[in-house]
């Protein structure tokens, strides 16, 4: 374990019991507006993004053969106003994969504005009950649903709220301009600090989503995974409308396929990390994806693909650490439930 690991407890631990702010300003950030924006992103996104003003889509865009090549969150702002946010390192990625897809004489304009927006991420169970010290907008369950965007006002501060959740906690992306941050920053800061309010960093986020079994781009999935079997078929819009991987991802569900992302727990001592191997009798049958200790969940947990022979919860596996073979077994996903 490494010299950092109490302190990323105490964010987690946070997290999970009152709130964390995390600062997630290096999200990149793309704005797509033009008369045939819907219909461009329609195209290019696996997810029905045709959806009213003020709500959130998160979707996969795929290449031919139905593998992932952009994982993001898609803001509807208005009739012709789309907002992308999308991981730090995908920036450049992202906007050359959408800029190329976007189809030969539609009206459509990307944009990057990642420059433009701070974000503070405010997460866990106390998250409304700050936000609403600050807020004169109703920020209530019923006055903002889940995947829902709006234009409210924080401690003086213009921002664009974004309510989704990457831990798997009550929260709120917070997207303000650039020049707002140090003030919405410090009155958060102030009136979170008497509910636990502590700051948080990006490997709490990744131990949070671990436990949630959320996917990451990069690791769980890439061009090489189809949605299928990263168990992203839900949010695939398969029956409503053609799209870019579409009729390879057709092919795939009727021809089926032969690995799957699991859930797994160490049953020995030890801590998968991503690209170990995974071993079964001996062979390598595939290969660690994320892991990490859970310390909500009090279990060291990981993702990884398998044959889908061995995809079923109890089936016991090796993960190769450092030359040895540790005992692992596959388990449900989430790992943690609330």
């Amino acid at each position: 374990r490494q010299n950092w690991f109490e302190a990323v407890g105490r964010e987690h631990k946070a997290g999970r019991e009152a709130a964390v702010l995390i600062d997630q300003t290096s999200f990149a950030k793309f704005a797509l507006t033009g008369p045939d924006a819907e219909a461009a992103l329609s195209w290019i996104a696996a997810n029905d993004v045709a959806k009213p003003p003020g709500a959130l889509t998160y979707t996969q865009m795929l290449n031919d053969d139905g593998g992932i090549e952009c994982d993001l969150t898609v803001a509807r702002l208005g009739a012709e106003e789309f907002y992308i946010v999308t991981g730090t390192g995908f920036a450049v990625h992202d906007f050359d994969w959408i800029s190329r897809n976007i189809p030969a004489g539609m009206n459509a304009r990307l944009q990057d504005v990642t420059a433009d927006w701070s974000v503070l991420s405010l997460m866990g169970p106390r998250a409304r009950q700050i936000l609403q010290t600050l807020t004169d907008d109703d920020v209530s369950n019923d006055g903002f649903r889940f995947a829902q965007v709006r234009n409210i006002r924080v401690a003086g501060c213009p921002v664009r709220a974004l309510r989704l959740t990457y831990v798997g906690e009550l929260g709120w992306e917070l997207h303000t301009p650039i020049e707002h941050a140090a003030q919405l920053y410090t009155a958060l800061i102030e009136a979170g600090a008497p509910l636990g309010l502590r700051d948080g960093g990006y490997r709490a986020i990744e131990s949070m989503r671990l436990e949630k079994g959320y996917r990451a781009w990069g690791s769980d999935i890439g061009p090489d995974h189809t949605p299928f079997e990263a168990g992203l078929g839900w949010v695939v819009k398969l029956a409503a409308g053609d799209f870019v991987g579409r009729d390879a991802l057709r092919r795939i569900k009727a021809q089926g396929f032969e690995r799957k992302l699991v859930g797994f727990e160490m049953t020995e001592r030890g801590i998968a990390r991503h690209g170990y191997p995974i071993v079964v009798d001996g062979a390598h049958v595939g290969e660690v994806t994320s892991g990490s200790p859970g310390p909500t969940v009090g279990r060291n947990i990981g993702l990884g693909y398998v044959p889908k022979a061995l995809a079923k919860v109890g089936t016991a596996l090796g993960i190769e650490i450092r030359g040895k073979v540790v005992g692992a077994v596959v388990v449900p996903t989430p790992f943690y439930k609330r």
